[in-house]
This record gives structure tokens, sequence and C-alpha cells, in this order.
């Protein structure tokens, strides 16, 4: 009978176990309000343009020096109206704990350093690729880990159009494909397309818009969830991304969703994420989990103050966290995420937040 009855209960656990599949596997998160640790010599950032991850899960943060206003950087106006702040460099570097290992940045001999800092990205070799979204800005840069310039693809100047090969159109973010020597640029706030230069030589190599299809630039008319998609990007087109099965993942940010193409620019699918979402739309950036067969997307989304998972098959919303608020844990335009190897997602904020938060994968 004892037997019988170990039997039974061993069945009655085995049938109630959670597949592999199922909401328990689902990543959820925390804020660690631990993260980062105090910034050294009187530094305040300001607006979060773009986060990164390099392969030793540091975090690298590109930050708007010049959005910092009188009142927060008091104490660099002569005379002094303060006791702080003073503007944190560009590009800093953090550990997983928070300490800052590395900071630089800033007009330079040799390139053309952009006018409101946005995108960053560590390629597998280690370089540091930097973008622009000012006003004239329409270059792409490369450096070093400790700040030496490398390259710049593209230059300064009003924009050539969306299907210029010679320059962008203040462009977003970029992601390179290390072993094809490709970096891809969603390009951008003026321009409407994905770009895609050789990331050894600067030479162009391709481009399209939305559906694939050739872009233009002609006026749009405002967006309107009732109605047909619109058969091209609207402004901005605000992040590239590359899946480890080569699939391209584009957001569409005022568009309220994302499109997924192969790398030759052949369309694949779309998704809609919180259609009815008007002013600066829903999707302001896409980003993988490191789990096996990135089977999840972090969608931030800096008009309704919230981060989503996503199954990355499906498109379908998973779990959400945040809010709009100032707490630790809220959101005010959430601009940036990414995240490591251990599950922990990070996240940027522009406009008056200028906050950057870690959050736990629990």
């Amino acid at each position: 009978m004892r037997r019988l009855l170990l039997l039974v209960a061993t069945m009655t656990v085995a049938l109630i176990l959670p597949p592999a599949t199922s909401a328990q596997s689902v990543p959820h998160y925390v804020v660690d309000a631990s993260w980062p640790k105090p910034l050294p010599n009187n530094w305040l950032l300001g607006q979060i343009g773009g986060m990164a991850v390099d392969k030793n899960d540091h975090i690298w943060v590109f930050q708007r020096p010049r959005s910092l206003t009188d009142d927060e950087k008091g104490v660099t106006l002569k005379p002094p109206r303060s006791q702080c702040c003073v503007p944190a460099p560009p590009v800093i570097e953090f550990d997983s704990v928070g300490n800052v290992l590395r900071s630089w940045g800033g007009p330079g001999a040799g390139y053309e350093w952009p006018t409101n800092e946005h995108g960053i990205f560590i390629d597998a070799d280690g370089f540091v690729w930097l973008t622009g979204n000012g006003d004239n800005d329409g270059q792409i840069l490369k450096f070093t880990q400790d700040g030496k310039f490398v390259k710049q693809i593209g230059h300064e100047g009003p924009s050539e159009g969306s299907n210029s090969k010679t320059q962008m159109g203040r462009p977003a973010s970029v992601y390179v494909d290390t072993p094809a020597h490709e970096v891809y640029v969603a390009d951008g706030y003026k321009n409407r397309r994905v770009v895609v230069f050789d990331s050894v030589t600067g030479e162009y190599k391709r481009h399209w818009g939305a559906y694939g299809k050739p872009p233009n630039d002609d006026p749009l008319p405002p967006y309107d969830p009732a109605a047909p998609p619109l058969q091209g990007f609207r402004n901005p087109v605000h992040c590239v991304r590359v899946a480890q099965d080569g699939l391209v993942y584009v957001c569409d940010r005022a568009g309220d969703r994302y499109q997924v193409f192969h790398k030759d620019g052949t369309f694949v699918k779309e998704v809609f994420i919180k259609r009815e979402t008007l002013g600066n739309g829903s999707i302001w950036d896409l980003n993988f989990t490191q789990d096996a067969g990135q089977p999840y997307l972090i969608n931030a989304d800096g008009e309704n103050d919230e981060v989503r998972v996503l199954s990355r098959d499906t498109g379908a919303v998973l779990s959400t966290f945040g809010r709009s608020g100032r707490q630790a844990g809220d959101f005010h335009w959430v601009h940036a995420t990414i995240t490591d190897s251990k599950g922990n997602l990070y996240t940027g904020e522009v406009d008056n937040a200028k906050r950057i938060q870690k959050f736990k994968r629990v």
C-alpha cells in the first residue's frame, strides 16, 4: 500500500509541474536601488542617450553633459551658483556593482563629435561605436575602449536624404555584426531607414526602409491607430538589433511597431505594441535577453513609462514592470535598455529624469 501511495504521489507531482515554457520561466525584474554607486568628482549625469554591455558584463553609458541645466551644474558657473555639480564625461564604463571604471569623450582631433549624444554599442572586438541625433549629426564614430579614435563613417551637415550612400540623417543606434564586418545603423531622426556599412573600411553596403522597400522622405500624415499601417517608417527609426539567428529587429518608435528582416533587408514580419499610443510612441528600444536561443525581447516604452518582456517568436506581451514616477523602479521617458549575461537589466532615461537603473531578474 505504501508503495502504491508513493507512486500516486509521484504521478501527481509530475502532473502539476509547469512546463519549461510556462509563465514561471518568463523574466520578471525587481529594482536594485544600490546601483550605481555615487559618482566621483562631483559628477552628475545628463540625459541617457544609450547603453551597452561588453564581454565582461560591464555597462557602458552614453550620456549628454550639455543637457544639464544651470541649477544642476551650478558649481561650474562663474561665479559658482551652488556647490554641485559637474557634468560627467559622455562615455562612462561601470562594473556590475556600480563602480566607475573608465570615462572619456567629447570633441577632438580627426573626428566630428555629435552635438547630441545618442547610441552606443560595444562590438565583439571591444570597439566602442557612437551615434548622435543632433540637427546636423550625419556620422557614426568608432573608438577603442580607452577613447582612442579609430574611424568616422559619414559626416556632419544637412541630411542628404534617406537614399544617401555617404551620410546619415541624425542616426539613432548601431549594431555591429563583427564576423561579417558590417555595422547596421538605425537612421534615424531625420532619415527613415536602416543602412549598413563595412565596419572596417566604412564602405557603403546596402539600405532599406519599412517592409524592405526603398525609403522616401515625403511628408507623412499624423499617426492614426485606426489607419492602415504606413508603408514607410516614421521618425525616429530608433533602434536596430541583430539576433543570434540573423534576424534584424528595427524600432519604428512613433509607429508603435517593430519590423523584422533578414540581413539583406528582406521583410519577415511586423509587430504592433500598444497600438493606441500617441505622442512619442511605444517602441523606444528593443533588446534580447541572453537566454539560450534568445526567446525574449525587452521593450522600453518611454511614452507609457513601462518596460515589457515580449515573446520573440510571437511578439506577445508576457510581463511588464514600471510606471510613470520618480521613485526607484519608476520611469520617466525610459529611453534605453541592455541586459547582461547574469540576467540583470539596465535602463536609462531622458528628458528631465536623467537616470540609470539596474533591475535584477527574479
